[in-house]
């Protein structure tokens, strides 16, 4: 007997519901990702109601629930992010997993740093269907090929390598600009210039760290990454710019692993067409953010066995491994073996393992991990105002930054 069937024989439940699930996966890489749960859950015989809202970061997601809730009709699931999720539990919204997360023993493969967002009062509140690193860049390997064939590893080297992009004819860095996405490209060049720069800065949200001269450089750098990216970057969808390098329009991308499934789902191959790196700099540490499935407080025993069902699918270690090798990400229980991977894949688990031991993982700020929404979104204006050319140069726009951060606390 599987754990949910006990679960439903001990409650008297006869069957589960179908699921209502939100969630902003909506690109063809996250739709064939999402697709593995949705089979899963089809050979469980429970039902998939789906609730798409677009936009990459979550936010139009996150506003679509706030309204659903706030009319007494939250969804079965919802696909959140980080303090959005115990911003909910401290609302006494979400439903408790804890039974299904002690019968299956997620306290022993979940790494501490997705428990903090999957936990509230000891109870578990959301399942991790995964965990994401944001700073990753993706290089269309014949553009490299042709700006001297090595990958850069320092700041220096990448400018090198944009800068015979830029000569050779294309777009060197494919981008959209978005805030989230502004903000994805600057998580890594923070963390670049230092671990104890990027923890200071952005978890402890130290204001001399915020306004001073190393976020000055951060700052500039930005700046100098503006000029490298086209015309008409201003509004673009993420999946547009992977689309771009993945079409030799453009000579990298820096995003999270996310990308990486629009390069499969195109039929590309990791190290023949395209080569991934860490942000030049970042290698041994890991910024990132955990898609988890929060479950809110439902009626009736059949919506009760549904979430626990879900839940149960979602934290199956097969199913992590098929799941995560599609979306592009790494599972997010530490027990599942990496043979199904490619070799970007077989690198992501590698890394969050060292990561995690070494006291290198951190929450991503542009993926609402490392501080609250308010905070977060202050960086974000500052950010995308420096991207579009607001700020004269990095000192002044550091100083915005403290300043700004202070007042969303």
């Amino acid at each position: 007997m599987t754990m949910v069937a006990a679960l439903m024989a001990t409650t008297g439940m006869a069957s589960a519901e179908d699921v209502e699930v939100l969630h902003w996966w909506t690109s063809g890489g996250e739709a064939a990702a999402l697709n593995v749960l949705k089979e899963d859950l089809a050979g469980k015989s429970i039902g998939w109601v789906d609730m798409p809202v677009a936009g990459g970061g979550g936010e139009a997601a996150m506003t679509a629930l706030r309204a659903r809730v706030t009319a007494g009709d939250p969804p079965t699931a919802v696909q959140m992010l980080g303090f959005d999720i115990l911003d909910w539990a401290n609302e006494g919204a979400l439903g408790d997993l804890t039974p299904v997360a002690a019968a299956e023993g997620w306290d022993a493969v979940v790494p501490s740093a997705l428990q903090a967002f999957a936990k509230a009062d000891g109870k578990w509140i959301s399942a991790p269907v995964n965990v994401h690193s944001t700073n990753w860049v993706w290089i269309n390997k014949a553009a490299l090929d042709a700006a001297g064939g090595k990958a850069p590893e320092s700041w220096d080297e990448l400018v090198a390598v944009l800068d015979a992009m830029k000569a050779n004819g294309i777009t060197p860095l494919g981008h959209g600009g978005q805030a989230w996405q502004d903000a994805t490209v600057f998580d890594g060049v923070v963390l670049s210039l230092g671990t104890d720069f990027y923890k200071a800065a952005f978890i402890d949200l130290d204001p001399a760290a915020l306004g001073g001269d190393q976020m000055a450089e951060a700052f500039n750098r930005l700046i100098k990454l503006r000029s490298y990216v086209d015309d008409n970057f201003s509004g673009r969808d993420w999946n547009l710019a992977s689309a771009m390098v993945i079409n030799g329009e453009a000579g990298m991308q820096m995003m999270g692993d996310w990308a990486k499934g629009e390069f499969l789902k195109a039929g590309k191959v990791p190290g023949t067409d395209f080569v991934c790196i860490r942000f030049p700099g970042t290698q041994g540490a890991v910024t990132f953010n955990s898609d988890q499935f929060a479950m809110f407080g439902v009626e009736g025993e059949g919506a009760v066995a549904a979430q626990a069902a879900m839940a149960s699918a979602i934290m199956n270690p097969t199913f992590q491994s098929a799941f995560n090798v599609v979306k592009g990400s790494v599972p997010a229980r530490t027990d599942v073996p990496n043979d199904a991977f490619d070799d970007c894949g077989k690198k992501g688990m590698a890394d969050l393992a060292e990561a995690n031991t070494s006291g290198q993982l951190f929450g991503s700020m542009a993926h609402g991990h490392a501080a609250p929404a308010a905070v977060k979104n202050a960086v974000y204006d500052v950010v995308t105002a420096t991207f579009n050319g607001e700020y004269a140069d990095g000192a002044a726009a550091a100083a915005a930054l403290a300043e700004a951060v202070a007042a969303a606390q």
